[in-house]
């Protein structure tokens, strides 16, 4: 299924960007993918997170209420107290820890998600400024470009791991497995994002070491945001 959304989407976007220059191409629908997919995501997981929050004050409330009746009764009522009852306390408390444990599912979910969309923004913000640095040589723009594709792609494949994590809550998967899939996605997304920030780096380092005068340093160091 995730799959074919994706698929979808890059249909969709393909047919709906205009004609751009050659150097932005390849890598603006995988872009477009990520920044879209990204953000249904987010807002997906933000609507169960505030479900699953209505649900915690509800069982809750129910949880009490079954504990202002057991303070009431007396030490020989209690010993009378149904199964049913009991049963009933017990499942509160059962689905209440469930649901908690749920929601801290999904805040890390959240975390990766939020972190993949920091990666987008990051990759944009250096992209758009190196395509503008004259000490760069059109071959080098490309090249750029064709590392820049390679992490985005990588995103993809980050991407279809949180899908596979948010199936799993619909399957008979165990705590243990599914841990196992939050922090491999985790660990890929930090991997691809220190990638992007070295590359960066590099690139930036590369620019002022072409500079020719000071001045020419000054520019570039305010160009970037370096202090």
């Amino acid at each position: 299924m995730k799959a074919k959304i994706i698929l979808l989407i890059a249909c969709l976007l393909l047919v709906s960007i205009p004609v751009r220059p050659a150097n932005t191409m390849a890598v603006i629908p995988i872009l477009e993918i990520v920044k879209t997919v990204t953000k249904k995501v987010i807002k997906a997981i933000d609507l169960r997170i505030q479900k699953l929050q209505n649900k915690t004050i509800w069982l809750q409330n129910a949880q009490k209420q079954v504990e202002n009746v057991l303070s009431k009764l007396k030490l020989d009522e209690i010993s009378d107290w149904t199964q049913k009852q009991k049963d009933l306390y017990k499942g509160y408390y059962e689905e209440l820890a469930k649901v908690k444990s749920l929601i801290t599912y999904y805040q890390r979910i959240k975390e990766i998600t939020v972190k993949q969309t920091r990666l987008v923004r990051e990759y944009e913000r250096a992209w758009n400024l190196f395509r503008q640095d004259p000490h760069f040589k059109q071959n080098e723009i490309q090249y750029m470009e064709k590392v820049y594709s390679g992490i985005l792609e990588e995103s993809v494949k980050n991407i279809d791991q949180i899908f596979l994590i948010l199936d799993s809550f619909t399957t008979q998967m165990s705590d243990l497995k599914r841990l196992e899939i939050i922090n491999r996605a985790a660990d890929q997304i930090d991997a691809n994002y220190d990638d992007l920030l070295l590359f960066n780096q590099q690139n930036v380092m590369l620019s002022l070491q072409r500079a020719k005068t000071e001045a020419d340093v000054k520019q570039l160091r305010e160009f970037y945001g370096i202090p």
